[in-house]
């Protein structure tokens, strides 16, 4: 064992399908470079890394198939369902390296002090334990930290099943340097500015990756909205900004050190506060000629796009717009958060055809399944977002614990007040509904 060694994991995903839609663990790559700086060794294991050559071996592929973007499939294995989802007409598989390499990727790196392993989605957990269960077994003794966005929305759960030692929730880095400094007695300094500051955060540890084809970027974290549907709220309950001239600098850094093109924004509010925000970004890639392509698929909020933004969007070098619409439904839209109305949306779409958007890259996302919106509602919802010049893309609802429409849409859909978090999966909406059937689902793909 070597003193202050942390091995960090990103885990599998076990689900029903699985695609490289620019994922990648950016939390825990801060919380790498956050570690180096205390003095932390740092070895790093990725499940989902599709560049990862055992899975080339496996497949006999030297190239890896992807995108223009960098997109790609992950290689996958059929598994067993958890029991509760058996009646699910469908196949579950595990995403991501092989038991086997996983094995072997442990056996190349030093006996660890302790194992930090990140959680995305709730219902990915499966892959989380899995993970756990092997490492308890090869290290005993070796304490394991899991936290992330399942530790945090599904803490009870995380804490009562996992098997790990430590469950921690929440993005406080004082708190688990503090926790870390127990356990390893590694005395580091300055714990408290991680949390002061976005602009005290260190670059995310992107070398941790021997090959990549995007890196992913966030100016701001947390969200002002509370959309009746969404969690984020209890992610990032704070709205906190970066210095928008130090995100233009970090994107010219990781373009001139690993010669990246695709830079990917993972904020959930990047438009808010644009005029000091957003805008100096975008003035700063402009006149420095950062020569690039940008990717905006978490959903910005449409209520702030002008005729100056949206050029300055197209001059910057964005290639992929994703608005969050939800629906067309006037009512519907003040239930789940008022950010939006028909005819705000009607104006961004506009805005960014006249600055020279091609419909393709305009992406609107409707959300499908709420509890008692009509299969009228999505279609008019559909046909509203295609005339005014941009593409539809269906979101299915999915009910999560502490959202303020989880009572609701929990007695629609008749799940039990403490459900699996495999029952957050989105896959499930034909199965759970009383509405949205498969046979909906299908008929609705081709209008889109």
């Amino acid at each position: 064992m070597k003193k202050n060694n942390i091995l960090l994991i990103n885990p599998w995903i076990y689900d029903f399908t699985a695609f490289d839609y620019w994922s990648k663990p950016l939390g825990l790559l801060y919380i790498s470079s956050i570690l180096k700086e205390q003095n932390y060794k740092i070895s790093f294991i990725d499940c989902l890394y599709r560049y990862n050559s055992g899975i080339l071996k496996i497949t006999g592929k030297k190239k890896l198939k992807k995108d223009g973007f960098g997109r790609g499939s992950f290689y996958k294995e059929e598994i067993k369902k958890p029991e509760v989802l058996e009646k699910i007409p469908r196949r579950y598989s595990r995403y991501g390296i092989t038991e086997d390499i996983f094995l072997y990727e442990i056996k190349r790196i030093p006996i660890p002090q302790v194992v930090l392993i990140t959680s995305i989605m709730t219902y990915w957990y499966p892959g989380v334990f899995r993970v756990i269960e092997i490492l308890k077994k090869i290290y005993p003794d070796i304490p394991i930290i899991l936290g992330g966005i399942y530790s945090t929305l599904c803490y009870k759960h995380a804490k009562k099943l996992s098997g790990a030692d430590y469950v921690v929730k929440g993005s406080n880095v004082e708190s688990l340097l503090l926790l870390l400094e127990k356990i390893t007695g590694n005395k580091g300094n300055n714990y408290y500015k991680y949390d002061q500051n976005l602009d005290y955060l260190p670059y995310p540890d992107w070398d941790l990756y021997e090959i990549l084809d995007y890196i992913c970027i966030i100016t701001s974290r947390g969200c002002p909205f509370r959309c009746n549907y969404c969690a984020s709220y209890q992610l990032n309950p704070k709205l906190e900004f970066r210095n928008p001239i130090e995100v233009g600098r970090e994107i010219g850094y990781w373009k001139d050190k690993r010669n990246i093109r695709d830079f990917v924004f993972y904020d959930d509010a990047l438009l808010i506060n644009p005029k000091k925000n957003f805008i100096v970004l975008l003035d700063e890639i402009i006149n420095k000629k950062i020569n690039v392509r940008f990717h905006l698929p978490n959903g910005i909020h449409a209520r702030e796009i002008d005729k100056k933004i949206a050029k300055k969007m197209y001059q910057a070098g964005i290639q992929t717009i994703r608005l969050g619409f939800e629906t067309a439904n006037p009512s519907t839209q003040k239930i789940t958060g008022g950010k939006i109305t028909n005819i705000e949306f009607k104006k961004a779409v506009n805005y960014f055809l006249k600055a020279g958007f091609k419909p393709s890259q305009i992406g609107a996302y409707l959300l499908i399944g709420l509890p008692g919106q009509t299969l009228q509602e999505i279609k008019d919802s559909i046909n509203f977002v295609k005339e005014c010049g941009a593409h539809p893309r269906l979101a299915k609802f999915s009910p999560i614990p502490g959202t303020k429409i989880w009572e609701e849409a929990r007695n629609y859909f008749n799940l039990d007040e403490n459900i699996d978090p495999l029952f957050h999966n989105d896959a499930l909406l034909p199965y759970i509904s009383p509405d949205i059937t498969e046979k909906v689902l299908s008929d609705l793909r081709p209008i889109c």
